[in-house]
């Protein structure tokens, strides 16, 4: 069932998502959801409570941004939630300069904004010489600009943070790299699997390697041997040991195909006893067969 579909038949619940309202998350749940509502969690691990006290449909949760790398504790989250990945979006990131109303740029001395957000629009602050104060989320500072009333205090958040909290928009788009796009992922309490064969599928999963010489290399050879393409490979520590590392992947194709299955067998053969562990099985999104929409510039 698309998410779309699958989300309607539970209209009355939000999608739930990490931040204040008005975030960017916010926006990326409003454009996949349309007018389904929204419900703003103060951490990940709330919102992934959400899904599961029946609070929420869904949880929207950002895994990995093209400016900023790899979102920071998120998939330490994932293999533990209780959630299954049914979907995925890419919501473009557009920051705007706000300010209270009837102030003026040249007004401006401080910019309040996430430490990401900041990081993104270093052009615009170096321009205009702008003090920069860190923030855990960009609508939170935009409500506290809006608060403070003072002309000499900015924000970058979105354009549905400044209709939310009475703030004018100084300048849009003020973001330095123009394919700042942020990937969320869609999860929720049950798998709902695509069938095989309809259509582009990803398939993602985690897994430990066992201690022993080219043990990474033995157990992705039958993803190549087989076809497979991974589009997605990351690492990080689990148990507090450096010595053991946990592997996330994505790769394109449903399970049940001929070659991913001689692939995850094979896999399954290299990596520690029941460490390999499916996360979700959904279609890709519409974003990776037009990557032309967002051209990244030079820097």
């Amino acid at each position: 069932m698309p998410i779309e579909a699958a989300m309607a038949a539970q209209r009355h619940l939000p999608i739930a998502f990490q931040g204040w309202p008005g975030a960017h998350s916010d926006m990326a749940c409003r454009d996949l959801g349309g007018d389904h509502p929204t419900l703003p969690c103060r951490s990940f691990e709330d919102t992934v409570a959400a899904v599961h006290e029946g609070r929420a449909a869904a949880a929207l949760i950002p895994v990995e941004n093209s400016v900023a790398g790899r979102v920071a504790d998120v998939h330490h989250l994932l293999p533990d939630s209780g959630l299954y990945i049914t979907g995925e979006h890419f919501h473009q990131v557009h920051h705007h300069l706000l300010g209270v109303p009837g102030a003026r740029l040249d007004q401006l001395r401080r910019v309040h904004s996430h430490v990401h957000a900041l990081g993104q629009c270093r052009r615009l602050i170096r321009a205009h010489g702008l003090e920069p104060v860190v923030h855990a989320d960009t609508a939170g500072a935009a409500q506290m600009v809006a608060a403070t009333g003072d002309p000499a205090e900015g924000a970058i958040a979105s354009s549905l943070a400044a209709g939310l909290y009475g703030l004018e928009t100084l300048q849009d788009e003020v973001e330095d790299a123009a394919h700042n796009t942020t990937r969320f992922l869609v999860m929720e309490r049950q798998a709902r699997w695509p069938a095989p064969g309809s259509g582009r599928i990803v398939t993602s999963f985690v897994f430990q390697v066992r201690s022993v010489p080219a043990a990474l290399y033995k157990a992705l050879g039958g993803f190549a041997t087989n076809g497979i393409n991974m589009s997605k490979l990351e690492s990080y520590l689990v148990g507090g040991r450096f010595s053991q590392a946990q592997f996330y992947a994505d790769v394109e194709g449903h399970p049940d195909d001929r070659g991913l299955r001689f692939a995850f067998a094979e896999l399954n053969y290299f990596a520690r006893a029941g460490s390999v562990k499916i996360l979700g099985v959904y279609p890709a999104a519409a974003f990776r067969d037009d990557p032309s929409q967002v051209e990244p510039e030079d820097d």
